[in-house]
């Protein structure tokens, strides 16, 4: 029933989450309103007690060896299924693999959890505290949307809303003048992320061919007649990127002859593909080209001279892209 597949998307969620506060700082000011110093807030994963426990150990925060304040640290601390995103547990879908575009993938439709987050804040100064509180808590109402990218082997990109839920505060001022002081503010999120199954190759079961064979016959049953039609995928655009030649003269969007610098490389009853249009070459004679202008519902445009003419050839039919749209090419035998 299983089988092993790992899509780093719990740690992509975790990470992306402890992207959104790194970039915290606070300022010092004198009594003329004069910055005396910027300071940017340390981000770690783990949790609170941790950091409160280096406190206790080491309360002189004066040496530099020792943890200082203020400071923040991020944990999961929780992961849940979620109902209300629930989906077809047995519907599929195709995609294509990131990093071969001619590769068809197939995968399960994801399945919904939510990722709870605690994000502790530790200070000594209220106004530490307040700063770093008001450089956050505004981008969350109560949702602030991230996009991670999920299962990189599809380039499954999804934007996860991150949910700020509650918000508490300690403060651990207790003992004598010398006592470290802790202020603590706990900030509870949660992320609606998806899982996903293992992704499988289904390059070989898409069909790129279909052959239908007509018999014709009389009253004895001996067929008289047969015919197959045959019908295979044809690309409507220069994937290869292969420039044939070029063109000599401006093109408007009806014109039916095309000048081009050589048409030996270029035979009848072909197509050709100039900027974003696909073009059918019916004749020519010489350099000119006699063509219909765009082919498989592309739109006609006008050209300017020296611009590349790219031939459409069986090459390019191997490599059509998932998701593209194409063409049909016939045979009868």
């Amino acid at each position: 029933m299983f089988e092993y597949f790992y899509h780093e998307i719990l740690r992509r969620t975790v990470v992306s989450f402890g992207s959104l506060f790194n970039n915290i700082t606070i300022k010092h000011s004198d009594n003329n309103g004069n910055v005396t110093s910027v300071v940017k807030v340390p981000l770690a994963y783990g949790p609170t007690q941790k950091f409160l426990a280096r406190l206790e150990q080491s309360s002189n925060l004066n040496k530099p060896v020792q943890m200082t304040l203020p400071r923040m640290s991020f944990e999961l601390v929780g992961l849940s299924y979620d109902p209300a995103r629930k989906s077809t547990t047995t519907q599929t879908f195709l995609t294509s693999s990131s990093a071969d575009k001619k590769q068809e993938k197939k995968a399960y439709l994801p399945v919904p959890y939510n990722l709870d987050f605690e994000l502790s804040i530790i200070t000594k100064l209220n106004d530490d505290m307040l700063q770093i509180v008001e450089q956050i808590i505004p981008y969350f109402q109560p949702a602030y949307t991230i996009s991670v990218d999920l299962v990189s082997e599809i380039g499954e990109k999804r934007d996860i809303p991150v949910v700020l839920n509650n918000i508490t505060m300690t403060d651990d001022y207790e003992g004598d003048f010398s006592t470290t002081r802790a202020l603590i503010y706990t900030l509870r999120f949660t992320a609606k992320t998806y899982l996903f199954g293992p992704v499988s190759s289904v390059s070989s079961d898409v069909i790129k061919k279909v052959s239908v064979g007509f018999i014709a016959g009389d009253k004895t049953n001996t067929p008289t007649r047969e015919v197959v039609y045959s019908v295979e995928r044809r690309a409507t655009k220069n994937y290869t990127g292969t420039v044939t030649t070029t063109l000599t003269k401006n093109i408007s969007d009806s014109d039916r002859f095309i000048e081009v610098a050589d048409a030996t490389n270029i035979p009848e009853n072909t197509y050709i593909y100039i900027d974003e249009e696909e073009i059918y070459v019916d004749s020519k004679s010489g350099n000119t080209l006699t063509v219909v202008r765009g082919s498989d519902q592309t739109v006609a445009a006008a050209h300017v001279s020296g611009t590349d003419v790219k031939k459409i050839t069986t090459d390019d039919n191997q490599l059509i892209e998932v998701g593209d749209d194409f063409g049909f090419s016939g045979s009868l035998a």
